[in-house]
């Protein structure tokens, strides 16, 4: 079944369409879907949190690459920033509404990667064993 989604008179088609080579969609989709946009954006569905709890929380993730991901997050939109003017400045992390609309659908797809990891792992080990695939 298509689904169907109404465009405005400023969307031609091909800019709505994440098929499409042009479509600023995909550059949105490249943010959100890699490893880190789906972490965050998952994580900061529990609550606002500083940068310090969000790089705890999220194992594994560099200062470096959560700064960079964070700024293209805001830009896109779908985080917010905020600075407490404290001594040191205190700054936090949360959702924006469409932040939020988002993360329920990235936090549903870490909630199914984390119930189906042990059947992905053995559809792996099976398809390495019938490939003759060493594993790894």
């Amino acid at each position: 079944m298509k689904v169907r989604h109404e465009l405005t008179r400023h969307q031609p088609a091909r800019e709505s369409d994440a098929f499409h080579t042009d479509c600023p969609g995909r550059h949105v989709l490249n943010h959100v879907t890699s490893r880190w946009g789906v972490l965050i954006l998952s994580a900061l569905r529990e609550g606002d949190l500083r940068f310090y709890e969000l790089r705890d929380r999220i194992g594994g993730i560099s200062e470096k690459m959560l700064s960079q991901n964070l700024r293209v997050l805001c830009r896109d939109g779908l985080v917010s920033r905020e600075v407490v003017p404290d001594s040191p400045p205190r700054v936090s992390y949360g959702l924006t509404p469409l932040g939020s609309g988002l993360a329920q659908y990235t936090n549903a797809l870490v909630e199914w990667i984390t119930l189906h990891t042990h059947d992905i792992v053995d559809a792996q080990t099976a398809y390495d064993a019938a490939a003759g695939t060493p594993q790894k």
